[in-house]
């Protein structure tokens, strides 16, 4: 890691340090946008008694797991949930709410599917009826403590799983838990990518068979290098949804990028540091949320992928024995965001500002619920985050309300500074902030007493 920081460096226009975020627990916080990946326990590539303690104080309150098919019945009739208990029951007692992923496959069966990433589907009759099986008795054994629940995941990085396949595949399961817990809430898809095309074919088997009515999210994933070039297809993605099923949500159910550079998985072959992957999952959890898309970040640690590599997109850093040495700057940044969007804040889809700056950028402006003040959050989404902390300038200009005691916030850091009044031009209704530090991570304009509140 180049940077570091606290090493913020703002260019020579006045603005006062006044202090830093403060930290909200999930339970401080009543309700917000985010889930936390908590993933791939159901193989053994991480420890959740490692990293357990971490998760309250960084303010999310839905974490997401995986069911494990093969860890849980290792012979033939017998479900062993007890690992899987540990860990729900715990979450549950800490006050958090599980998302449940179905998948993986069972090896015990013949044709009973891959009980890794990018597995098959099981395919045999024995296999299926195996399948058909083991969701009914982790429906019935987490009724009452689990709610939220999703499909197998990334069934399309499987080039054999057909979209009409993975429609039918996740009726199949959709229907038993809805079956046993009638008021579960069941995310559909879990896709890889977010092409339109195999989006449509998807959701076109499903009106075929006429189930819309099982599910209440459906789920993309979508790595790009860039994260705001995700958006062209997320738009055409709901587009797609308003269409065929408006009652069913667009969810964003995975997405996180490395600490360090990577020969494998998602975002690999890019020399990622942790200044940079902070600014990329801030910008994406932001950038989900400006686009009013259920938003989640993979992942809570690092886990080694036996046969791979380690994956480094955890926010706390692990090694290969799944001992967790620290947390990143992205586990901070994601404190200081968690912090500020919560429900107290309402998305305003208005044209009431804009941004005066060389690059290309994000602006989206929100109101406290309570104060009834605006925040506006900004950035420079030209290119792939980098590894600075010096800002450049721009301004930004609002017509109307504006905070009445304005400062300038820095999410990685999580610093906050007095904007100098004589940066602040008011004509008439417009209200123009001059010498305003922008950059590729998002920033904040915001008041003192919205950040307090």
């Amino acid at each position: 890691m180049s940077a570091k920081g606290n090493d913020l460096r703002l260019p020579e226009n006045g603005y006062r340090f006044l202090g830093t975020i403060r930290p909200r627990s999930a339970a401080e916080i009543h309700a917000s946008n985010w889930t936390l990946g908590c993933e791939t326990l159901d193989r053994d590539y991480a420890d959740y008694e490692e990293y357990k303690e971490y998760l309250v104080p960084l303010g999310i309150k839905t974490i997401r797991l995986q069911g494990g098919w093969a860890k849980t019945e290792k012979k033939a009739g017998e479900y062993q949930f007890q690992w899987l208990d540990t860990i729900v029951d715990d979450a549950r007692a800490r006050g958090l709410n599980i998302l449940l992923e179905t998948g993986y496959g069972n090896p015990i069966y013949p044709g009973g599917g891959g009980w890794d990433l990018a597995g098959g589907f099981p395919s045999s009759e024995a296999g299926v009826a195996a399948w058909d099986r083991w969701v009914t008795a982790m429906a019935e054994h987490y009724r009452g403590r689990v709610r939220d629940w999703a499909m197998w995941n990334e069934p399309d990085i499987n080039p054999e799983h057909t979209p009409q396949e993975i429609a039918r595949f996740n009726i199949r399961t959709a229907e038993i838990i809805r079956r046993i817990i009638p008021d579960a809430r069941i995310a559909g898809l879990s896709l890889a990518r977010s092409t339109p095309d195999f989006f449509e074919s998807c959701l076109k088997t499903f009106q075929e068979l006429n189930r819309f009515d099982l599910f209440n999210w459906f789920i993309y994933h979508d790595y790009q290098y860039n994260p705001d070039r995700s958006y062209p297809n997320v738009e055409a993605l709901k587009e797609l949804l308003a269409r065929y099923a408006p009652a069913i949500k667009l969810r964003q159910g995975e997405n996180g990028c490395p600490s360090e550079i990577a020969t494998k998985f998602a975002l690999s072959g890019h020399p990622w540091t942790e200044i940079s992957q902070a600014k990329w999952d801030l910008r994406r959890m932001l950038g989900d949320l400006g686009h009013d898309i259920e938003s989640a970040i993979f992942t809570i640690c690092d886990f080694n992928h036996i046969g791979r590599e380690i994956n480094h997109k955890g926010l706390l850093r692990a090694g290969a024995d799944h001992k967790v040495t620290g947390v990143k700057q992205a586990y901070l940044a994601i404190q200081h965001l968690t912090a500020i969007f919560d429900d107290r804040l309402e998305r305003l889809p208005s044209g009431n500002a804009g941004i005066i700056h060389r690059g290309d950028t994000t602006l989206n402006t929100y109101r406290d619920r309570k104060i009834g003040e605006p925040l506006f959050v900004f950035w420079d989404h030209s290119g792939i985050p980098d590894d600075s902390l010096s800002p450049e300038t721009g301004a930004l200009a609002v017509y109307g309300a504006i905070p009445a005691a304005p400062v300038w916030v820095e999410l990685v850091t999580g610093k906050i500074f007095e904007i100098p009044p004589e940066t602040i031009l008011r004509m008439g209704d417009f209200t123009i902030f001059r010498d305003l530090p922008i950059y590729d991570s998002p920033c904040l304009l915001a008041g003192r007493d919205t950040l307090s509140s």
